[in-house]
């Protein structure tokens, strides 16, 4: 079985062709900065004018920090050169919508605890030896079951939220707050509805409160939304917590592919690849490709080639030629000496821009290069079918 996979492996970088340039410095960290969270999580997005925006977290890694600003770095030549510029994120960036606007979900700061009266608990996990109180969503007051947006729309931004409806919905308290986050990729199909996939979720079907994902769409440019699907953890041995990061990516056919992580707090576990035909209302039977990874980002290239970045331990590129099916072997993008310590040198999370039609760029962080400093890279990919 091994040979067979190393075969298959081999057989399919045989169809790709990659070419990496160096690797460019956008920022390096304090020399005195190795805590976690602090100048890591980057961050792409594409503005007019052929504008790149890189979005860089340097709070502690906590609900606490949810609503505190990034770092913000533009490049106006394609990512040779960046700045760092708090005004760039001022003029809009996201989705582009059908009627002109750009769309992007909102981290807001969480709620204290102890500033409302909260319903009955309904139960409680723990993760990286963090406890989460869980709590019905249609028991929390209407202040406590939002979404939040911001839209960018005549020459403004414009702050937006939307009341969640599902009944079987959970929210979560931690550290004395409880955050309203909405995290996930949004796409825009071809009749111009938005279907999203997020997470955290928690279904109140499930045994333990494992995490999940859920499917969202909306028929009105983002104003209003409405749960469609979800994708739970039924795996047989509940060895993880559950899905957590999806990755979403509209393929050529129409079909919706999602990418979701399991390594959590016991430990690193595989990436798990999902399908929809049905725009999120249903998904296949998630299943297990890889042995490692955490916040997997997708791109479908307009020469068919589908690129997967993900990390930890490291940073690695993966390649399909057939919509997800099957992938090419690991380009790895940073060195890692000791693989049994995953969170060494690179928090893991990339980010993916596309360029054209065959190239592309992503973002990361490395913990330990020659300068000592944790630093943010990007570089530019060129990947091509070779028959």
């Amino acid at each position: 079985m091994r040979l067979a996979s190393l075969l298959l492996a081999l057989s399919l970088s045989a169809q790709v062709k990659v070419v990496m340039s160096e690797a460019k410095l956008v920022i390096a960290g304090p020399k005195e900065e190795h805590r976690w969270g602090r100048w890591q999580f980057p961050t792409l997005e594409t503005a007019p004018g052929g504008k790149m925006l890189l979005f860089v977290h340097v709070e502690q890694d906590s609900a606490s920090s949810y609503g505190k600003a990034r770092k913000v770095f533009v490049s106006t030549d394609q990512g040779k050169t960046w700045t760092e510029s708090a005004d760039a994120a001022s003029g809009p960036y996201g989705l582009r919508l059908k009627n002109g606007d750009w769309l992007r979900t909102d981290t807001v700061a969480a709620t204290p605890a102890n500033s409302i009266q909260l319903p009955t608990q309904r139960a409680e996990r723990i993760s990286y030896k963090t406890p989460y109180q869980l709590y019905s969503l249609k028991e929390l007051p209407a202040s406590l079951r939002n979404i939040f947006f911001q839209r960018y729309s005549k020459q403004a931004w414009q702050a937006e939220k939307h009341l969640l409806e599902d009944p079987h919905a959970l929210r979560y308290a931690t550290g004395g707050l409880i955050p309203q986050i909405w995290w996930g990729d949004m796409k825009l199909l071809k009749d111009g509805s938005i279907v999203a996939l997020t997470y955290p979720y928690y279904h109140d079907s499930q045994p333990t409160p494992y995490t999940a994902s859920a499917s969202y769409q909306s028929r009105d440019q983002g104003h209003t939304w409405t749960k469609v699907g979800h994708i739970l953890y039924e795996e047989a041995d509940r060895q993880r917590d559950g899905f957590t990061e999806p990755a979403l990516e509209l393929l050529k056919d129409g079909s919706l592919f999602a990418v979701l992580r399991t390594t959590d707090g016991h430990g690193v576990g595989p990436m798990f690849r999902t399908r929809s035909k049905d725009s999120g209302r249903t998904w296949s039977t998630p299943q297990s490709f890889t042995p490692t990874g955490v916040l997997p980002r997708l791109l479908q290239l307009k020469n068919g080639v589908l690129v997967l970045s993900s990390g930890r331990p490291g940073v690695d590129l993966r390649f399909s030629i057939d919509g997800g099916n099957t992938w090419s072997a690991l380009k790895t993008l940073i060195p890692v000496p000791d693989p049994t310590k995953p969170q060494t040198d690179s928090c893991g999370y990339t980010s993916l821009l596309p360029m054209s039609h065959d190239r592309f760029v992503i973002a990361y962080s490395w913990f330990t290069p020659p300068s000592g400093q944790k630093s943010i890279y990007v570089r530019e990919v060129r990947v091509s079918k070779t028959n």
